[in-house]
């Protein structure tokens, strides 16, 4: 198998997708239909046909088996090798002889990345399925908090009042992007023979024909593949253009980067001192061995180190890509293999535990509520000096914004005592200009009128817009 997960905790959601075994039966799938293919073609029996297929499936692919084939794959860098030697000898058990078309004109570039292909498109509906609960769990979080006022942060520091809804609003975006991506990428079936040039197979399909002729059924003989398979048939040999890879790998980790950044936030919104959000609890998940009344945010913990690891993985793949020369590559091919496949099965895992987490979500909105008054006037500064700018004049060499923030800065906590403050120093403008006809031979008016200034809910800005169109972006896809 891939590994015992015992140094990537949460890779058993995913690790059957793409372990040793779903590789070994993919292979034997690439193979089995490519015998059908044949057959529909009519180059092969279909008794044999039917006899190649019982042997795919007959091929020991238990633990022992999987080992042998492992120690096997390094004699000719690669699994096809000895796997198909065991298909071939199943074959002669079911048919009683060879069947001379099993891997016939192809080479085992052509199956390991049609196999990879199978595999990958396995491990891509469980993404899209993960994030699709993602992402409706989090239209309903965005929904349900589009108004519930927080305080903003930036650099880590108390910014601009925010509602909650638009925070989720930026996740909920991030993962229908992360969707778009993983759908636009999907690796087609591989063919070109030994260089690349469909010899073997054009040969194969001749029977005297032309050249024009042998291609039109060397291409219905690929399209049969391709539709046994399930996978699209490519207009070229993508041997060494990795590019379809590329699309792949960089799918899975643009999910792993919109997940691992929904899962900063929460860690941060979840530590005691903050104490805005808490992540669904399990049995078992998020003890602690030296601390008992600690629970931990496992669930962001593993999705931040799935955004942590997924680019160097990612890197690897970029380079063997880079590394392709020739007509076949020479180890840059080899070296992808580990790592699209480590990070397929850590974006499905991380997808799985983004649903679980998105699902379950508490938000203490009163939390919310407390913090942002404890975050103090200097959040409402912005607007402050916006509104104060015609009114305020300069004085003592201090323009209108400056004498708001030393207003701010003398009266940090206390909103009632900094609107007195600032209506105080209105009221000593000469024929200051105030909105709506108010006059500074009304105190009260005055006061209140800075007052509301203070009032974080009037100064969201386009947060309810945004998150509405968040949403129903979210709902028009998922009814397309």
């Amino acid at each position: 198998m891939i590994f015992t997960g015992l140094l990537t905790p949460g890779s058993h959601r995913a690790a059957e997708l793409a372990d040793d075994r779903a590789v070994a039966r993919a292979i034997l799938r690439v193979e089995d239909a490519w015998v059908a293919a044949q057959s529909l073609s009519g180059l092969v029996a279909p008794d044999a046909a039917r006899a190649a297929h019982a042997a795919a499936e007959s091929v020991a692919l238990d633990e022992a088996a999987l080992n042998d084939l492992a120690v096997a794959a390094e004699g000719g860098g690669n699994p096809v090798i000895p796997l198909l030697a065991a298909y071939r000898a199943a074959v002669i058990g079911e048919n009683g002889a060879p069947i001379s078309a099993v891997h016939a004109s192809l080479t085992s570039q052509d199956v390991m990345d049609t196999a990879l292909a199978l595999v990958m498109r396995d491990v891509r509906s469980s993404i899209l399925a993960h994030l699709a609960r993602t992402g409706d769990a989090l239209a309903r979080i965005v929904a349900e908090h589009r108004d519930t006022v927080m305080v903003g942060r930036t650099l880590t520091q108390h910014a601009l009042p925010i509602s909650f809804g638009l925070k989720a609003a930026s996740w909920l975006a991030a993962v229908d992007d992360a969707v778009d991506a993983v759908l636009a990428a999907r690796l087609p079936v591989s063919y070109g023979g030994a260089s690349g040039s469909l010899a073997a197979t054009m040969a194969r399909c001749s029977d005297g024909a032309t050249s024009e002729q042998t291609f039109g059924r060397v291409t219905d003989l690929l399209g049969h593949w391709a539709d046994e398979l399930g996978l699209e048939l490519p207009n070229g040999v993508w041997h060494t253009d990795r590019v379809p890879v590329l699309r792949v790998a960089s799918g899975y980790a643009q999910t792993t980067a919109a997940l691992a950044r929904m899962a900063n936030d929460v860690l941060m919104m979840s530590r005691p001192e903050v104490g805005e959000l808490r992540e669904p609890t399990a049995e078992g998940r998020g003890v602690s061995s030296a601390m008992p009344q600690k629970q931990n945010p496992v669930l962001s913990v593993l999705l931040k180190r799935t955004g942590i690891a997924a680019p160097g993985l990612l890197s690897q793949v970029f380079a063997g890509a880079s590394a392709a020369d020739d007509e076949r590559p020479d180890g840059g091919w080899h070296a992808e293999w580990a790592a699209l496949r480590e990070l397929a099965v850590l974006a499905t895992a991380a997808s799985s535990h983004a649903a679980e987490l998105a699902g379950g979500l508490t938000v203490d909105t009163e939390r919310m509520a407390q913090n942002l008054e404890r975050a103090g006037t200097g959040v409402m500064a912005e607007r402050l000096s916006a509104a104060l700018a015609p009114v305020l004049s300069e004085r003592e060499g201090k323009n209108a914004k400056q004498r708001v923030q030393a207003a701010v800065r003398a009266e940090p906590w206390d909103a009632d005592a900094l609107a007195s403050a600032l209506a105080r120093e209105i009221a000593a403008e000469e024929d200051p200009t105030l909105p709506g006809g108010m006059s500074v031979g009304d105190p009260q008016s005055v006061t209140r009128w800075v007052r509301s200034l203070l009032d974080p809910r009037g100064y969201l800005g386009a947060s309810g817009e945004l998150c509405d169109r968040a949403v129903a972006r979210h709902e028009e896809r998922t009814t397309a």
